[in-house]
């Protein structure tokens, strides 16, 4: 039995294994990693051999930190990787590849319409009528988007949004305020089985759901990197921020939103980006913190966007889909019910 796991920025871990009597047998740990003091591994195995088939991620993780010594350097590994390669190879622990994914890249729509839409369809991932997906927004006025926690009268200049033809909604994840025009932002959102992630916690989803992108980016000349806990960043500036939402039925929702091109003082006139938000990001300036695909790569927006769906369909695979007239119909009542109301966009004032 074989399985194996590559860690984002990382390194590739395999194992591969035999089930005698329901338990861990011959265990083998392998890769590329880095392993100090190397006699280690024999501790690894050790702490795998007899361990139950059904042992879940924390009980192999718990074996794990038992049986490696305390001064054990994992290098670009973790016990963690492990525990998902020893799942993969027992066939409990799904990877990308084992769904069919469907790609969608939306007509442009409305800011509250984008936001009902993401909870629509990740409801009917979870349900089980519809596949995972891959959906790239695009926007059809200028927005800002505020986190579900975050205070409208602290984030926004209501006055100058208003002036400026900018409108404000809530989405329904926590994180930042976004500031987005047509043509300028690039946003997508993954419906991702729970499964996919299951043995992860927080920090590590977010990085691993947009792994694809930053390789995408890479290929576009962008030295892409995750910044813990949701930004997509480079040696030049902030690229994007990934927010994300877990469903009862198991279904996660991970969008980012990243600055394709930016007007910084515009931005600066309808967000209150406040001193002790920017305190630990060693800058003065907000607009300094973002720095746009277009000025790092010259391709166009839709360039890409076809780029990273490409990309993503060479890593884990995917068809073109469409949002069905059921799911539309299901997302404008909800956009009218929630994302458009006052109520909701001033439920933390």
């Amino acid at each position: 039995m074989h399985g194996e796991y590559k860690v984002v920025d990382g390194k590739l871990v395999v194992a591969d294994l035999e089930v005698r009597d329901g338990k861990l047998t011959d265990v083998q740990i392998s890769g590329d990693f880095f392993l100090e003091p190397a006699e280690a591994l024999a501790d690894i195995t050790a702490a795998l051999n007899g361990l139950p088939a059904e042992s879940s991620s924390e009980e192999i993780i718990t074996a794990l930190d038992q049986g490696i010594p305390v001064s054990t350097a994992l290098v670009g590994f973790s016990v963690e990787a492990i525990a998902i390669a020893v799942r993969r190879a027992l066939g409990v622990a799904k990877s990308w590849r084992d769904y069919e994914w469907q790609i969608i890249d939306t007509d442009p729509m409305s800011p509250a319409m984008h936001l009902a839409v993401d909870d629509v369809l990740a409801r009917e991932v979870a349900a089980g009528r519809r596949a995972p997906t891959l959906r790239i927004w695009q926007w059809d006025r200028p927005a800002i988007i505020i986190g579900n926690f975050q205070s409208l009268r602290n984030e926004v200049d209501v006055e100058a949004a208003e002036r400026l033809g900018v409108q404000i909604v809530r989405r329904g994840t926590g994180g930042g305020a976004m500031f987005v025009e047509p043509g300028s932002a690039i946003t997508y959102s993954l419906y991702a089985p729970g499964e996919l992630v299951g043995h992860m916690d927080f920090a590590a989803s977010y990085a691993f759901l947009d792994a694809w992108v930053l390789q995408a980016l890479k290929e576009v000349g962008i030295d892409a990197f995750y910044k813990p806990l949701n930004d997509i960043s480079s040696p030049k500036g902030k690229i994007g921020g990934a927010a994300q939402k877990r469903y009862s039925g198991g279904t996660v929702l991970h969008h980012v939103t990243m600055s394709y091109d930016m007007d910084a003082e515009k931005m600066m006139q309808v967000l209150r980006i406040g001193r002790e938000k920017l305190s630990d990001k060693g800058v003065t300036s907000a607009a300094k913190r973002v720095d746009p695909v277009r000025s790092q790569t010259g391709m166009t927006r839709e360039d890409v966007i076809a780029r990273m769906i490409g990309t993503f369909k060479t890593l884990h695979g995917g068809t073109d889909g469409a949002i069905s007239a059921e799911e539309m119909e299901a997302a404008e009542k909800l956009a009218a019910a929630k994302f458009e109301t006052e109520e909701w966009l001033r439920h933390v004032s």
